[in-house]
């Protein structure tokens, strides 16, 4: 195992195979539907996710993230659907060979140590490991001097970095967290979030399930929403968060300079505040703070129009929607719908 990159050099990152094929997926769902008595958890869910990428998966408690997730694993036996998994039959064993996996709730022999534990779980995955390997993935996750400690004595906080260590056993290709950093301070946050992209440099893709939506921003290359079970949104976070906003704070604005700020897209007025969407000129489908450096450009041309057509310029400030604000919009729009359905009957 080779997860060490200072003996051997950084290796170049993955590139994501993009086809679409089922076969060449990390992750292939269609059509997954469960049922609990007459409550329906998940319903008809979609989805794929890449090899080499961060996929996260976002939703309220109950959308059915747990059960959909237990699902793809072989967990929870799916009413309806299909999955592949790393190009094999999710119905075959044989699939889950390389996939890691850390689930929300977990609790390991207390009577074992950190290295025990990690070396009865390379002999339940039929991966040989050496002291050293086992040692490596422990100071991946920050246990190095943790390794002969009873599992009883650790803190929660320990257990959840132990349970990352036992997800990274084999070199898998396949990497599903669900809710990874429930437990852990913010310095535990950051090294999760570290590995993950550590992970995809590699070519490891990842399923991640969190309700720490910032980390989800910083990490995943795209966002699977679910709502009540369903898919309710779906896409790169440039794709779903949408164009950003610049806020100008005007004077002797001129119908000239109205017309201008109308061919851009003058979103509301509210007295000398004027809101614009402007165009979104990200190239790599993330949104982040490094594209909105890429829109400078066209917020600088759009002041100095302004101020040629004689508007005076008070306040330039821009914006964006977050991933919160659209990710609660989306459940509070789907509470209004069921509200209005419970009314109608």
């Amino acid at each position: 195992m080779d997860w060490d990159n200072s003996a051997g050099g950084v290796a170049a990152p993955a590139v994501p195979d993009v086809s679409d094929s089922p076969a060449s997926l990390a992750v292939w769902c269609s059509g997954l539907t469960k049922r609990f008595g007459r409550r329906e958890a998940v319903r008809a869910v979609s989805l794929d996710v890449r090899r080499g990428e961060v996929v996260g998966l976002l939703g309220a408690n109950g959308a059915g993230k747990t059960t959909l997730i237990k699902m793809m694993l072989g967990l929870v036996r799916p009413d309806a659907g299909e999955v592949m998994l790393l190009g094999q039959p999710g119905t075959d064993p044989l699939s889950r060979l390389r996939v890691g996996y850390l689930p929300e709730l977990f609790r390991y022999q207390p009577w074992l140590n950190a290295d025990e534990v990690l070396k009865l779980h390379g002999r339940l995955a039929h991966t040989k490991q050496s002291a050293d390997d086992r040692l490596k993935l422990l100071s991946m996750v920050g246990l190095h001097d943790r390794a002969v400690d009873r599992v009883g004595d650790f803190s929660k906080g320990m257990q959840q970095r132990l349970g990352l260590a036992v997800a990274l056993v084999g070199e898998p290709a396949l990497i599903v967290l669900d809710e990874p950093t429930s437990a852990l301070d913010p310095l535990g946050r950051v090294e999760v979030r570290d590995l993950v992209l550590k992970l995809r440099e590699r070519g490891v893709a990842v399923l991640l399930n969190s309700h720490l939506i910032g980390e989800v921003e910083r990490v995943c290359d795209r966002v699977v929403i679910l709502d009540h079970g369903r898919v309710v949104a779906s896409g790169t976070l440039a794709e779903l968060l949408g164009q950003r906003k610049v806020t100008l704070r005007l004077d002797n604005v001129t119908e000239p300079a109205h017309e201008r700020l109308r061919t851009l897209g003058l979103v509301e007025r509210e007295q000398d505040k004027y809101t614009v969407a402007m165009p979104d000129t990200s190239v790599d489908g993330r949104a982040g703070a490094d594209n909105f450096d890429s829109a400078d450009a066209e917020v600088s041309r759009l002041v100095t129009d302004l101020v040629q057509l004689g508007v005076h310029v008070y306040g330039v400030e821009r914006s964006r929607i977050s991933l919160e604000d659209r990710l609660l919009g989306i459940l509070r729009a789907g509470a209004d719908s069921d509200t209005s359905t419970d009314e109608a009957s």
